[in-house]
């Protein structure tokens, strides 16, 4: 008998919270945005989005790709997923009445025209995927504005000017993806500042500048695992300083115009496991300190005017050098 009460209590608890999320209506905010965005999407979203809440009434569900939570006496759409459905036509500029959206990714659609700056308004949200799309223009400087994004995807559009020195000003981002674009100019030494940083990806575009440059601000990029400039028209050397990324493991210099020798401080960052610096113009010898790296399991040097090693003993144990004119 005594253990039936505390029953009863969870029982009724457990039967107001049920009344309580039945009845909980979704913001008209979020209403209104997800039906415009739906009123301007094809015919392979729309068929999948029934009824007129996109967070899901009575007995209709929430919307294919559609996340909601429950706040207070609302529920908000949080997440927003619809990627490989061949959406054709400009961004979506609705998206951005989605004020509480947490995650957005429309990738390897057909999206064009500009990213819009409205896209600033946008502050609780943490990974944004519009990768695989055709979106074009310059980003706009407003994307510095969302302060909690940690996954930045926007590779493979064409996407051009320069890379903004406002994504220097997101201190939560971890990942950031540029790849397959028409940047141009210098890649921002800015970025260097973000502590957070693991995978920094700017190959494949018009990009040109110097690594001295990119990494001449003091303590940068102190989380950087993976760095790739492949692809671009960098110039000048391998500065020693590039040592101090002691978190570096791969580092993808390939197909750029870059030229001098390779110092062996580079060969003592102690978590390198790839480096390509294939299709440059260095000079001069491997040193012998990276055939004797613990973790380095590739390096590609064809394409360059490297001098035989001295001691190239072993080489096949440790690297996997493609193509060379001198391997033994």
């Amino acid at each position: 008998m005594a253990n039936r009460y505390p029953s009863t209590a969870f029982a009724v608890i457990l039967f107001l919270y049920v009344i309580v999320v039945v009845h909980c209506k979704t913001l008209k905010r979020d209403v209104k945005a997800l039906n415009e965005i739906k009123a301007s999407l094809g015919w392979r979203v729309v068929y999948s989005w029934v009824g007129d809440d996109p967070c899901g009434d009575g007995d209709l569900p929430p919307w294919s790709g559609v996340t909601c939570l429950t706040q207070g006496d609302y529920r908000v759409v949080t997440e927003l997923e619809v990627y490989a459905v061949s959406i054709v036509g400009p961004f979506p500029v609705a998206v951005t009445n989605l004020l509480d959206l947490t995650r957005l990714d429309l990738h390897n659609n057909k999206l064009t025209g500009p990213i819009p700056p409205q896209i600033g308004r946008l502050k609780r949200l943490k990974i944004l995927n519009l990768r695989w799309n055709k979106l074009q223009d310059a980003i706009p400087s407003e994307i510095g504005e969302l302060k909690s994004l940690t996954h930045l995807y926007l590779s493979f559009n064409s996407f051009k000017g320069e890379i903004p020195k406002e994504l220097a000003y997101l201190p939560e981002l971890r990942y950031l993806y540029l790849h397959e674009n028409r940047f141009i100019g210098r890649v921002p030494p800015d970025l260097g500042t973000l502590q957070h940083l693991r995978y920094l990806d700017v190959g494949s575009n018009h990009l040109v500048g110097t690594i001295r440059e990119l990494i001449r601000i003091e303590g940068c990029f102190p989380s950087l695992r993976n760095l790739y400039l492949n692809n671009n028209y960098l110039t000048g050397g391998i500065p020693t300083q590039l040592a101090n990324l002691t978190n570096l493991e791969i580092l993808h210099l390939s197909y750029n115009k870059m030229s001098g020798i390779i110092p062996s401080g580079v060969a003592h960052i102690p978590r390198l496991t790839h480096l390509y610096l294939d299709h440059n113009q260095f000079s001069g010898r491997i040193p012998d300190a990276f055939y004797k790296h613990p973790f380095l399991k590739e390096m590609y040097i064809e394409g360059n005017a490297f001098r035989p090693s001295v001691n190239p003993i072993g080489i096949h144990k440790v690297l996997e050098v493609s193509d060379t004119e001198f391997l033994f």
